[in-house]
């Protein structure tokens, strides 16, 4: 990132076209079906793309919801005034499959299905090879937001016949904040042309312009966000890929799990619910003095920055195990939180 980058240069456009086919590559074996697009912003940013120009004036959208962040995809379609039928499971109930044949069946206007993979609101990780099946029998389009297990999770999006992936350049790919990414069918999405309710948010265009510009954004790009994540991509070819990195971060959760349940802290989520991104923690039981501030200052002093809860009917925090993470961190967390517990 100490170099300087032109968005019209053509060794930098050419990176893009490589981090473009690289994408493909790790998100299914049938790649030549797929095409991908670099949205600037934060992960939002993308998803709104997504919503915003995949679905038509005519088209309808289930948002199937267990969280915060299916709940904004909801709120996504609110404000962009697109007809929405919300399918919400709770806060810490998986999806229900039943329930979503039956709204797929007595809503035949249903063009649309969104989901969230991993619900970082509690860090469950949502069934979306069920979901998928079940959204093909109906033929549906099917979007999947994997912001937080896309690069730490193995998955083939072809094989979970996934129409529209939504992922983050700073995530489990390992990059820095700036730009989202969306993997998308490539014959859906030549069918989005003129949907877009957005100038800048439109995610044909988008494609377009960097499809014919050869790796051109059509706004000023990221130059050095695009940088570290190229970098990235490469720590994540050298750690052994995906499936390396899942072992790595489930490895983290699980011994987090273990650490915490010795030191009193009950996890929300059953352990089959758990993604290996990040759990939820109810405060420990019969401390009616514990402060969520205290605790978290005090863990921020010793190098450590852990989540608020998000959900609104428990007193949770929550503990992410992505990024450059690895057991010893774990545990060098778990001997601080002991320190704190006196």
């Amino acid at each position: 990132m100490l170099k300087d980058w032109c968005t019209w240069d053509n060794d930098y456009n050419n990176i893009i076209q490589n981090l473009r086919a690289d994408l493909i590559k790790l998100a299914s074996k049938k790649y030549e079906d797929y095409t991908a697009v670099l949205m600037q912003g934060s992960g939002t940013f993308a998803v709104e793309s997504v919503i915003g120009t995949a679905v038509g004036k005519d088209g309808k959208l289930l948002v199937i919801t267990n969280g915060a962040y299916g709940d904004r995809i909801a709120e996504i379609t609110k404000v962009l005034k697109i007809d929405t039928i919300i399918q919400d499971s709770g806060e810490t109930a998986p999806v229900d499959l039943v329930k979503l044949h039956e709204n797929l069946t007595n809503n035949t206007g249903i063009t649309h299905v969104a989901v969230v993979h991993c619900e970082t609101t509690t860090g469950m990780l949502n069934n979306i090879e069920e979901i998928g099946k079940i959204v093909k029998q109906y033929n549906k389009i099917f979007i999947v937001d994997a912001m937080s297990s896309f690069g730490g999770i193995p998955m083939d999006i072809s094989d979970l016949q996934i129409d529209f992936l939504v992922s983050s350049a700073n995530k489990c790919i390992q990059g820095v904040p700036g730009f989202g990414f969306v993997i998308a069918k490539t014959k859906e999405l030549k069918n989005c042309e003129g949907r877009a309710r957005s100038l800048s948010l439109d995610l044909y265009n988008q494609w377009l312009g960097m499809e014919n510009g050869c790796g051109k954004w059509r706004y000023t790009s990221p130059t050095h966000v695009v940088r570290a994540f190229c970098q990235a991509m490469t720590e994540l070819e050298q750690e052994g890929g995906i499936v390396s990195r899942y072992e790595r971060y489930k490895n983290n959760q699980k011994t987090l799990v273990a650490g915490m349940k010795k030191l009193g802290f009950k996890p929300l989520l059953p352990e089959e619910m758990h993604s290996p991104v990040i759990t939820s923690f109810y405060y420990p039981e019969g401390n009616s003095g514990f402060s969520f501030i205290e605790f978290y200052n005090f863990l921020k002093g010793k190098g450590y920055v852990i989540y608020p809860g998000k959900i609104s009917k428990a007193l949770t925090f929550r503990i992410g195990n992505i990024g450059d993470v690895h057991e010893k961190d774990i545990t060098g967390l778990l001997s601080a939180i002991e320190l704190f517990l006196g």
